[in-house]
């Protein structure tokens, strides 16, 4: 039964992916557009306008906004330089290469990122037409239609929030983290053979792609609340996410280190365990609280403020407090064993050293201070960036106190 339904739930979970809404969106605008510019182009197949909206419209509305904006801006750049050229030169081998080299030139000027292209396409396609002035205004027409109907269709149909598909990719970051931890923790109590310590080190490395991937899903997730109706509070959940997630880098790189550390510890001791038996079952206790931690943390930043907020931040405060307390009980075995045989001595201290580093980037009260610093930094530039934004919204909210005062019962 599990088999017949593993592939109707894998084809829920596509339907769902970003690809299959911006395949679905892309199509949707794209004909619209087409339809539109029948009825107000002058040209018989303008091509143009779906083509427009086909690159206009993007996963999220924030992107869509940019990408039209720039890509409006790249045909008109290109079709008032053709026009230029059509009445100065004409079309020959060289005016073609000057056209070109100038489009380009001029699109970095004009600061259409991706649409650099568009600029000396457009150029071209219009200087090689007949009748120059007609043809450039209708690709112009098209281009404005593509744009607007691909803008009016995100904001009537607002694109889907990816804050979640994005947690997901967090907390299965955190639990691949936590298999990594776990599978080291079974492995300090026995003879440790240095190929599959240095495999662990390359698992750990690995987890540097996943980070790249996972910070893939976030920008899009960033953007996906940015002027989007649909989100209340998206500067918060873009912070909220953002610091997680940075948090977890660090924790990564430091998780590395800690196998670099083994690794190394495994080369020296090549015919005895890696600890002996007391000592490892307290850093075999320190690895599995540790890993607890690490998913507890990213499924409190991925939760909604909401009572399994709440509970993840109690799981992850319980399991804190119990590493601290097996890293303490193992730094005192340390020290008692070092101090009977110093050998290796460096590499024992690195990976208590190692360990101290995430639970402090795990720390509940470093991670408030952090959110709250970020929070703050964000609203700051915000305001220096759009100041008339910034004064407009203390107008609107000193009067909405105004009229709170105002209709107040005095004798209240």
């Amino acid at each position: 039964m599990p088999d017949v339904l593993d592939p109707v739930a894998d084809l829920v979970k596509r339907r769902k992916a970003p690809v299959v809404v911006q395949t679905l969106r892309s199509a949707a605008a794209a004909t619209l557009s087409y339809v539109v510019a029948l009825q107000l182009s002058n040209e018989p197949a303008p091509l143009t306008a779906p083509l427009t909206a086909l690159l206009v419209v993007q996963v999220t509305l924030f992107a869509t906004l940019t990408t039209g904006i720039r890509r409006v801006n790249a045909v008109v750049v290109g079709v008032l330089l053709a026009i230029a050229f059509s009445i100065l030169v004409g079309l020959t081998w060289w005016s073609l290469g000057l056209i070109i080299l100038a489009s380009l030139t001029a699109g970095h000027f004009a600061r259409v990122s991706e649409f650099v292209p568009e600029v000396a396409i457009s150029a071209m396609l219009v200087l090689g037409v007949s009748q120059v002035t007609a043809t450039a205004w209708d690709r112009v027409l098209e281009t404005l239609i593509g744009a607007v109907v691909g803008l009016g269709f995100n904001f009537l149909l607002a694109p889907p929030v990816w804050v979640h598909t994005a947690g997901e990719s967090i907390v299965d970051l955190a639990r691949r983290m936590r298999q990594l931890l776990l599978h080291m923790a079974e492995e300090l109590g026995s003879h440790t053979p240095v190929e599959r310590a240095a495999a662990r080190l390359h698992e750990a490395r690995r987890l540097d792609h996943d980070i790249s991937q996972v910070d893939a899903a976030l920008r899009q997730a960033e953007d996906s609340v940015r002027l989007n109706p649909r989100v209340k509070e998206g500067l918060l959940h873009r912070v909220v996410l953002r610091t997680g997630l940075d948090t977890l880098e660090i924790c990564t790189v430091v998780l590395r280190v800690l196998t670099r550390t083994l690794t190394d510890l495994a080369k020296k001791r090549t015919d005895e365990p890696l600890f002996p038996a007391d000592v490892a079952e307290a850093l075999e206790d320190l690895f599995r609280y540790t890993a607890a931690a690490v998913e507890s943390f990213a499924i409190l930043v991925t939760s909604p403020v909401s009572a399994s907020a709440e509970e993840a931040e109690s799981h992850l405060a319980t399991e804190l407090s119990r590493a601290h307390t097996s890293r303490d009980e193992a730094a005192h075995l340390l020290l008692r064993r070092v101090q009977r045989h110093p050998g290796q001595w460096q590499l024992q201290g690195a990976l208590l050293a190692e360990v101290d580093r995430i639970l402090a980037e795990l720390d509940m009260e470093q991670r408030s201070r952090r959110l709250m610093e970020e929070l703050d930094r964000s609203t700051r530039e915000n305001r220096e960036r759009f100041p008339a934004l910034h004064k407009l919204q203390r107008r609107l909210r000193g009067r909405r106190r105004d009229g709170g005062r105002k209709g107040a019962d005095p004798g209240a």
